[in-house]
């Protein structure tokens, strides 16, 4: 057993079983928060151990539509995404931007806490030129000293004033602040820890924050956050997410931005248009010298071939309205990858069982739900294999009735030489035989779910009628659902005298 792994007292074996699962485990990590709770320790150590050998999925939301983005992408995808993404809003009333949804973004962030989710936050803050709410993007004619928008720029003796304390621009400020640590103080109360992503993209100069390089410049403004959070306010509850974008430019280096290890916890990057180079992992990596990284903000899931070669992202987190930027396909895959966790995934509640135990909260058991194949299925047969005259026997449309364990299957193939073909089946999960017709020729069909639950198991066994009398073919199918229940896949094995033959039935949801 390598140095370094700490145990609990009484939890030897589930931090045995960390250490396999998770190679970084036990790796001890010391927040930059003074006095960090123990919440906060927790969650930091746990997203250590996963660095390098596990990526946890997750969602931003609007503020004013609580989890509406998340629920969205839980159905779209068929997992939900375990990091909670949401913005402390700056916009008017009625604005999914609204300011004004912070109550009911503490009540969503307790509730997503909970239930095993993590919270992380961002600020779109308007500028100390202006009281909220403010706009997005400058107000056509607006003022330029007078800068009401989270897009624009102060001019160089304003943000020097924002940062120079006695100064109203400074003062506006912290008052800006202060009105966010009311919330912060809430969250902390709850024993809510926040993943706190303040000053984002802060190397790109879109935001009224950023690109600002040099002693009196961005970096300043972050410093003054941390400082004013921790010492002031005395946070305790605050996990510091530093987050840059893309170094597409010169002057966006990642290490013109860095506020220095003693006010970063982890060391995130936004990624847009699938621009995942691996330059920007790379560097970022050496950066952190250990601390964990993960991707803020992107708007394409990286695919498992990216994680592979960039596996140290703790987490990722789809920006709002983006889901259906990544195809089902690539859904599927991640599903399947066993690097990736969502919140319904095993070897998360393991990942998170110490931190749970931190929060006082109960360990994270979900039941997974049951497979449900009801549904009209139409082949789709540029995705199927089935040999050089299989389509000839596979069923062009089946129609699917699931009742608890009983299934009703109406299957219709199209010959060529007659009118369709409607065959019916009624089969019991786990029951007894079922005897019946299949093209003329007598069936006896069992049928159970595998081991692991996720897959029904179709055996039947036919005397067809053009082979000779007493000869029998035994035909093995396996159904299983993907691309969040929109496809049913059927892998068929059927023994014949030639020998076996694979087939691969895909079937769309009609």
């Amino acid at each position: 057993m390598r140095q370094g792994f700490r145990f609990a007292r009484g939890a030897s074996l589930a931090g045995a079983f960390l250490a396999l699962a998770f190679p970084g485990f036990g790796a001890p990590v010391r927040p930059v928060t003074p006095d960090a709770s123990p919440e906060v320790r927790a969650l930091l150590q746990a997203l250590a151990d996963i660095s390098g050998s596990h990526t946890l999925t997750g969602q931003h939301n609007y503020p004013n539509i609580r989890s509406r983005n998340s629920d969205f992408a839980a159905r779209h995808i068929g997992r939900t995404p375990v990091v909670f993404s949401t913005d402390w809003g700056h916009a008017k009333d009625g604005n999914t931007d609204s300011y004004l949804a912070r109550p009911d973004i503490v009540d969503e962030a307790i509730r997503q806490h909970r239930k095993g989710s993590l919270v992380t936050i961002c600020w779109h803050a308007i500028p100390p030129t202006a009281d909220e709410p403010g706009t997005l993007r400058p107000l056509p004619g607006a003022d330029p000293l007078k800068l009401a928008s989270v897009h624009g720029r102060l001019t160089d003796s304003q943000f020097l004033d924002l940062l120079s304390p006695g100064t109203p621009l400074h003062e506006h400020w912290c008052a800006q602040v202060d009105a966010i640590a009311v919330f912060l103080k809430k969250l902390e109360a709850a024993r809510v820890p926040v993943l706190w992503r303040p000053c984002h993209e802060m190397n790109g100069d879109w935001f009224w924050w950023g690109g600002r390089s040099g002693e009196h410049g961005t970096v300043a403004l972050y410093r003054q956050m941390f400082d004013r959070l921790t010492r002031h306010h005395h946070l305790t509850n605050l996990i510091w997410v530093w987050s840059v974008d893309r170094p597409v430019k010169p002057g966006m280096e990642f290490h013109n931005y860095f506020p220095g290890a003693d006010r970063v916890d982890i060391l995130a990057l936004d990624v847009y248009r699938n621009d995942f180079a691996q330059s920007y992992y790379d560097e970022l990596v050496k950066l952190a010298k250990g601390k964990p990284i993960a991707l803020a903000e992107v708007g394409n899931s990286p695919t498992p071939e990216i994680l592979a070669r960039q596996p140290r992202w703790a987490y990722y987190v789809t920006w709002a309205g983006m889901v259906r930027n990544t195809s089902r396909r690539q859904y599927d895959a991640l599903l399947h990858d066993p690097r990736i966790l969502n919140l319904e995934d095993p070897a998360y509640a393991e990942a998170m069982a110490a931190y749970r135990m931190a929060c006082s909260l109960p360990p994270l058991r979900f039941n997974p739900p049951p497979l449900d194949f009801s549904g009209f299925w139409v082949l789709d047969e540029d995705r199927s294999s089935v040999g050089h005259k299989a389509a000839v026997f596979a069923p062009a449309r089946m129609e699917v009735a699931q009742h608890g364990n009983e299934f009703t299957v109406k299957s219709t193939q199209i010959p060529e030489y007659t009118d369709n073909q409607v065959t019916e089946q009624k089969l019991s999960l786990g029951g007894p035989e079922l005897k019946s017709e299949l093209m003329g020729s007598p069936c006896v069909t069992k049928v159970r779910m595998s081991d692991a639950g996720d897959q029904l198991l179709v055996e039947t066994v036919m005397e067809p009628s053009w082979m000779p009398p007493g000869a029998k073919l035994l035909v093995k199918d396996r159904w299983f659902l993907s691309e969040g229940g929109a496809v049913l896949t059927i892998q068929r094995t059927a023994a014949l005298p030639q020998g076996d033959q694979m087939l691969t039935l895909v079937f769309n949801r009609g």
